[in-house]
């Protein structure tokens, strides 16, 4: 998994996290209901929709995908519906670990991949923000993660070893980090070898005990990419987004 920027870049790291989190908010029109992502970045575009409700008279409702986002929300006064009373939403915007020039993604760095990936299934477009260093040629330098049943992640983590090149560690190791869901999360260092990651998303859900895998093939349709000169809006050529 990437480590930590050196300690001079990381104002300068944040600086663009920002500037992508706010520019995705020019996709954002009163009337809409929204997925909410996790992560720190579109945590800067949930605090621009919660700034641009309180002093714009924005009207929009959220479906949030964690609790910690759902706190957030809530501190700024977004109103909230869950998934299910929701039902279709017009967009979700969160952020990616990796995204590939198909714009396929790597999620699930921040550990809510699953309700990440329900809330974007339901949404009718999604938008990824980010900065310049989640794009790749290939998918899988960070650590492919994937959500597990508690007490079958011994037996996901030995088949794992069978498929994945590298380490197959639990997150948390002896204290285990647990999910919004009550699961476990398994890293995969597959390194950049994700050439096909549609044929590999099936291959892993189809092993006993895991829950979702943090790869969203085909789902997302535009990505807002701060660059230290410039905000890029990269759009799918076949997608969704109005």
């Amino acid at each position: 998994m990437r480590g930590t920027p050196p300690a001079g870049s990381v104002d300068e790291v944040e600086a663009l996290k920002r500037e992508a989190g706010i520019a995705a908010c020019s996709f954002v029109r009163s009337g809409m209901k929204l997925g909410l992502g996790t992560g720190s970045t579109v945590r800067y575009t949930v605090l621009e929709i919660g700034r641009r409700i309180a002093e714009e008279g924005l009207e929009v409702v959220g479906v949030p995908t964690s609790e910690a986002t759902k706190a957030l929300s809530e501190s700024l006064g977004i109103p909230l519906l869950t998934l299910e009373e929701a039902g279709e939403l017009d967009l979700t915007i969160d952020g990616a670990d990796e995204f590939d020039s198909n714009l396929d993604l790597i999620k699930g760095g921040g550990g809510a991949l699953t309700r990440e990936k329900r809330v974007a299934e339901a949404s009718k477009a999604m938008l990824v923000v980010a900065d310049d260093r989640k794009q790749v040629d290939v998918l899988g330098a960070f650590d492919l993660p994937m959500e597990v049943i508690a007490s079958d992640w011994e037996a996901v983590r030995d088949r794992m070893l069978e498929i994945c090149p590298g380490e197959v560690r639990l997150r948390g190791g002896d204290a285990p980090y647990l999910t919004d869901n009550g699961g476990y999360i398994i890293d995969c260092e597959f390194g950049p070898t994700i050439s096909d990651p549609s044929k590999l998303e099936e291959l892993i859900l189809s092993v006993d005990g895991v829950v979702e895998v943090g790869l969203f093939v085909g789902m997302c349709d535009a990505v807002v990419m701060a660059t230290p000169s410039e905000v890029l809006t990269i759009v799918k050529e076949d997608g969704r987004l109005d």
